[in-house]
């Protein structure tokens, strides 16, 4: 075992981070190469690649102050093998340095880098002098936004229009919570949160209430899911997507048909009160986990895999339409999403989503409520989707449920989650009744 994670899972990281590259979802990247390790070596693997997603615009200002040539004359392979032994120098607790260099000099050399070794052996050994001191980049006071994007982390074009929206203040407390390892959450099924915390306690595990509505409990760091699901009936859920559940607030005995649903945690939390959901999305695979889920809780749903934008039902009580979207509220969570996004990712998804909201809302019945929710704090893909449909469509009107937290509401009555100010992931809804 090498200081801090072993030869195979080193390779494994950089495998990861090589398919991450190519265009492939960290999480899907490290299930299916990381899923053969000790669990000692996947926890250091996924604490890596994770690590280096969220602060790679930091790691590679660091890496272009040692490397000569420029991060855009460097081969892709040997920057990720950089950025793996920058992050382990500068952040990662338990790898000496003398470790985090070799080793990586090492790898270059077992992946057929080795023609960079000496490269990579130059800058690593450079950044260990240097450090990693926020005094090196460029000056919060003299260039916030140069700051913000390099120290932070994000992609120049969203830091720029976050600090257009919210001002330096609001912008640079959302970078830090994309930069910090999201909390784990439990959303109880069937069980009020006050009974669940006493289960979960009476079990050993430590938990305390969410708050802000949600109904969900907050656990330790490293906490088991399994346990957690094995002590107490409900899902692993995020408080931002348990208050979409908590607004659309079906009726009691209500038909709802969950419109994109997997991987289906709130399809489950809405059929607490509902007489049945019908969760639909167009991945089969998904759609059995769901399944498998709504077995365990012994819950009403039923799964179909059909297009939101043609809706498998009619005369539904309650339609969500949980829309896909840039996800720009769950960066934390997702922090290689930040690099894959662009520019025009929340005015193009816009139109993917108008027209499914605009296929959603015919298998809503007068009388019938249809809510549209994202995980994106983008308002092209939030209010304006909403404000474009309510213009073509005057047969729906803006409601918002009772009983909501004041602190989660805007002043139409949206759902307006912001990691900033709660902690948790970002998420937005619009409640709309046909009245005719």
């Amino acid at each position: 075992m090498g200081a801090g994670g072993s030869r195979d899972a080193r390779r494994v990281a950089y495998r990861v981070l090589r398919a991450c590259a190519r265009g492939q979802r960290l999480d899907r990247a490290l299930d299916t190469r990381a899923g053969a390790l000790l669990p000692r070596d996947r926890h250091w693997v996924h604490a890596l690649a994770y690590g280096v997603a969220r602060l790679r615009g930091r790691l590679d200002y660091a890496i272009t102050l040692h490397a000569r040539r420029g991060l855009e004359r460097l081969d892709p392979a040997v920057l990720d093998l950089l950025r793996m032994g920058a992050y382990q120098l500068h952040h990662m607790e338990g790898v000496p340095s003398y470790a985090a260099v070799s080793s990586t000099v090492e790898l270059a050399r077992a992946t057929g880098a080795g023609g960079a070794a000496g490269l990579v052996n130059a800058v690593l050994r450079a950044s260990a002098r240097a450090g990693s001191r926020v005094d090196a980049f460029p000056s919060r006071e003299v260039d916030l936004e140069g700051h913000l994007t390099h120290w932070h982390s994000h992609p120049r074009w969203l830091v720029r229009r976050w600090l257009a929206r919210w001002g330096a203040f609001a912008t640079e407390a959302l970078l830090r919570h994309d930069n910090r390892i999201p909390g784990l959450f439990f959303r109880p099924v069937g069980v009020e949160v006050e009974h669940a915390l006493d289960r979960l306690r009476a079990a050993g595990m430590t938990a305390a209430e969410a708050g802000l509505g949600s109904g969900c409990v907050r656990l330790a760091a490293g906490t088991d899911p399994a346990r957690v699901i094995g002590a107490v009936p409900g899902v692993i859920q995020d408080p931002g997507a348990a208050l979409v559940a908590r607004y659309a607030d079906p009726p009691a005995g209500a038909l709802v048909a969950d419109l994109c649903a997997a991987p289906g945690g709130k399809a489950l939390v809405l059929s607490e009160r509902a007489g049945y959901v019908l969760a639909a999305d167009l991945s089969p695979p998904r759609l059995k986990l769901m399944t498998a889920s709504a077995s365990r809780l012994g819950a009403p749903v039923g799964t179909v895999v059909a297009d939101a934008g043609s809706a498998p039902v009619r005369g539904a009580d309650l339609v969500l339409l949980d829309a896909p979207c840039s996800g720009t509220g769950t960066l934390a969570r997702r922090p290689d999403a930040r690099w894959r996004l662009t520019e025009t990712d929340p005015v193009s998804l816009a139109g993917v989503q108008s027209r499914l909201l605009a296929g959603a809302s015919r298998a809503v019945p007068a009388g019938g409520l249809l809510v549209y929710s994202t995980c994106t704090l983008e308002p092209e893909e939030n209010d304006e989707v909403v404000e474009g449909f309510l213009s073509q469509h005057p047969e729906f009107r803006l409601e918002a449920p009772e009983d909501m937290d004041p602190r989660v509401l805007d002043d139409r009555g949206h759902l307006r989650v912001l990691p900033q100010s709660t902690g948790f992931d970002g998420a937005f809804a619009a409640r709309m009744r046909r009245v005719r």
